[in-house]
């Protein structure tokens, strides 16, 4: 009986490892070619779609995620790969990302207050992306946030038909931060292919 069970256990552990190992390959596989480091080597596109993130830690520091982020979507602007900037994130009482990013585009980066695009319900990953094409008619997009992020943005923005690039911000990395984002992004990648392969649109 205690093998019987010891062996399901394992049985188990094997096929939930199978199936990470296969849904990260999945995503991996569809955005293969599309993500950029360098900003000499994107294409350009119309639009940049930057994904929200806090603008300060729990401390009341800045969140280098952010800041990050806005350093990468200047340097599009900056160069000429994009016109516009959609700045999606989550706003409420008391709490609204959209217009931090475009206040710090405006006044730290020196972008240009008419070519930012407020999107204040991007509440996650797929939301603001489903909302860049539905909402906002832009297809032809690049996606910015940090590598281990745009992803999963990419998986979600190809099986919605669009012709996006990513732009992956410089990572932090710092380890209490870095291995936990890798770990909570591998096991995100698993639930965004069984939600795609669901037909189910993530919360």
């Amino acid at each position: 009986m205690v093998k019987n069970i010891y062996r399901l256990i394992i049985s188990s552990a094997e096929i939930g490892i199978l199936l990470i190992c296969l849904a990260n390959a999945w995503v991996f596989g569809l955005t293969n070619g599309r993500t950029y480091t360098k900003i000499s080597k994107i294409p350009p596109r119309e639009v940049a779609l930057v994904l929200g993130t806090s603008p300060k830690m729990r401390s009341g520091a800045s969140n280098p995620y952010f800041t990050k982020r806005m350093d990468a979507v200047a340097l599009l602007y900056h160069h000429g790969k994009i016109r516009k900037i959609i700045v999606s994130g989550e706003k409420s009482k008391g709490y609204n990302e959209p217009a931090a990013m475009k206040n710090y585009l405006i006044y730290q980066e020196g972008v240009p207050e008419e070519i930012i695009v407020e999107d204040p319900k991007g509440f996650n990953t797929y939301k603001s992306i489903l909302r860049c094409k539905d909402v906002y008619k832009e297809n032809n997009v690049i996606i910015v946030s940090q590598g281990f992020h745009n992803l999963r943005a990419l998986f979600f923005a190809r099986n919605n038909n669009m012709n996006a690039l990513g732009f992956d911000a410089q990572d932090v990395t710092k380890p209490e931060s870095f291995y936990r984002n890798q770990t909570r992004e591998v096991l995100a990648r698993v639930i965004a292919v069984v939600y795609f392969l669901l037909g189910i649109s993530p919360d």
